[in-house]
């Protein structure tokens, strides 16, 4: 291939004291082209965990649904649910191998995974080259990544609440839709307590101008 296709995102992971805050766009790219308005990019996992996906759409689907797959199968084997580690922990591995399949279409995929269990709420930042580190503060992947990141350096602190995170979280999409040609058209918030994971915020913009 002569020129590498290009996609773009912004996610969003938060630590609150009271739970966690995962927040993404709504824009699909492909190159120069917005081949979606209305995608998804946060996906529950199980009824406690979830991630939210960057990079090549058919690798972050195919990855989800094994990683979905084989969480269902551990905990009918085991007779428990998984920890959020284990799942951060099969997640890197499918990243790390599916990063070194020769393939004409690179297979770069980038997830936060954020969950609670037993033993509180994690958050796991997983990168394109299969690597894992937990977050104890906050994280934020794609293309629109280096705005938000100027939002959160200046804006988070700890101890801050969920509501408040939510708040954070949507100031940081925004940033990046302003001025990150690769994402926009709408918000969508998800917020992860020990009442489980909920939807909190979703809203489309539209930016079509009347003529």
């Amino acid at each position: 291939m002569d020129k590498e296709m290009k996609t773009g995102t912004t996610t969003i992971g938060l630590v609150c004291k009271d739970g966690l805050v995962l927040a993404a766009d709504k824009r699909a790219t492909s190159g120069y082209l917005i081949s979606y308005k209305k995608f998804d990019k946060i996906v529950s996992i199980t009824d406690n965990i979830a991630v939210t996906v960057a990079g090549t759409v058919s690798d972050v689907q195919l990855l989800v649904k094994y990683l979905k797959a084989e969480l269902k199968l551990k905990e009918i084997r085991t007779g428990r649910e998984s920890t959020v580690k284990e799942g951060a922990s099969l997640l890197a591995n499918f990243v790390y191998s599916n990063i070194r399949k020769y393939s004409l279409i690179p297979g770069i995929s980038h997830f936060i995974i954020g969950g609670k269990d037993a033993t509180g709420a994690h958050l796991y930042d997983l990168s394109p080259d299969g690597s894992i580190v937990e977050v104890d503060d906050y994280i934020s992947s794609g293309s629109g990544s280096v705005m938000a990141f100027g939002v959160l350096e200046t804006l988070y602190k700890k101890g801050l609440s969920v509501d408040e995170g939510v708040k954070l979280a949507a100031k940081c999409i925004n940033a990046a839709v302003q001025r990150d040609i690769a994402s926009g058209n709408g918000i969508d918030i998800v917020t992860i307590t020990k009442d489980g994971i909920k939807k909190v915020f979703s809203k489309e913009l539209d930016y079509r101008i009347e003529v």
